[in-house]
């Protein structure tokens, strides 16, 4: 695509900061959204529980991608926490769709970010994109976080939710946590490994959100996971193929429920998802089976 000015909220996590890497490297000029006085012209300061945006920072921003929130498995869910998870949510969904409905010229294109909990606990059965939302914490979130940027809809905004699946990477996320201990032959399976886990490789998350950022006709819910999903047990299998450690540490759903309250609801749930408007789109992964995944973040090294 052209260059473009593109704003970014979320830029110094793990996707934020891969995107932005990736948009600078092809030539496109990056506003990060801060919670700091700014640093410098690159920067737009923004405060996502008060609502409030420098909205004169985003004159001629062609495009805007939000990917600020808490991280959802940083933590044990504590009242508190989970207080947190939906209001850096929504509070700062609101507050971005807001401002970019104000603008005289608003951006073509907000691509914000939502998660592959909302289909819920989905078993054995597929879900794409025009499966209904489930139920609990995280599907509950996720409905509300999308709903957070009507506004931008409203004003005519293309607007994208992307739906992220379980990130491949090892910088940070899920797999962040799990390279250390299947590097150390700790990793196993994780209850009986028979839930689905919807991953997708860092490389194509960014590519698939910078897809989104350039294809017209996409818009609503899509889905950044890879084509096939594995089980628990058969990503287990992986990592330790490709590590070359033993993987007979199996932790018991009941030690994962002592040690990690609610979420471990999640942790053992099934979410076999398929990208379908991605495929229907033209999107090609570069990395769609697990062992390339892995191996792409082995090489991040």
């Amino acid at each position: 695509m052209a260059a473009m000015r593109i704003a970014v909220t979320g830029s110094s996590g793990l996707i934020g900061s891969a995107l932005v890497r990736s948009l600078g490297a092809d030539g496109h000029e990056v506003v990060r959204l801060v919670r700091r006085a700014p640093a410098g012209p690159g920067e737009v300061r923004w405060d996502p529980r008060r609502g409030t945006v420098d909205t004169a920072g985003l004159a001629d921003c062609e495009a805007v991608v939000h990917l600020a929130g808490a991280g959802i498995g940083d933590r044990r869910w504590s009242d508190g926490r989970k207080k947190e998870l939906v209001d850096s949510r929504i509070l700062g969904t609101g507050a971005i769709a807001r401002a970019v409905a104000s603008l005289d010229t608003p951006p073509k294109v907000l691509v914000s970010g939502s998660a592959i909990g909302y289909y819920g606990d989905t078993g054995d059965a597929w879900a794409d994109e025009d499966s209904p939302a489930g139920t609990g914490f995280l599907a509950d979130l996720c409905q509300e976080w999308e709903a957070a940027a009507d506004p931008a809809r409203a004003a005519g905004i293309r607007t994208v939710h992307a739906r992220t699946g379980l990130v491949v990477a090892k910088g940070g996320g899920a797999w962040g946590k799990l390279f250390p201990l299947f590097k150390a032959g700790l990793g196993g399976r994780l209850g009986d490994g028979r839930q689905f886990w919807s991953f997708i490789a860092l490389h194509d998350e960014v590519a698939a959100l910078r897809f989104a950022l350039d294809t017209e006709g996409l818009a609503g819910p899509v889905n950044l996971t890879a084509p096939e999903p594995l089980t628990n047990r058969e990503v287990t299998a992986a990592m330790g193929r490709m590590l070359r450690r033993p993987t007979v540490a199996a932790v018991p759903e009941s030690v994962l429920r002592l040690v990690l309250g609610e979420l471990a609801q999640d942790v053992v749930g099934s979410q076999r998802v398929r990208p379908k408007r991605l495929l229907e789109a033209g999107f090609r992964f570069a990395f769609p089976e697990i062992e390339q995944a892995v191996g792409a973040a082995l090489g991040q090294e």
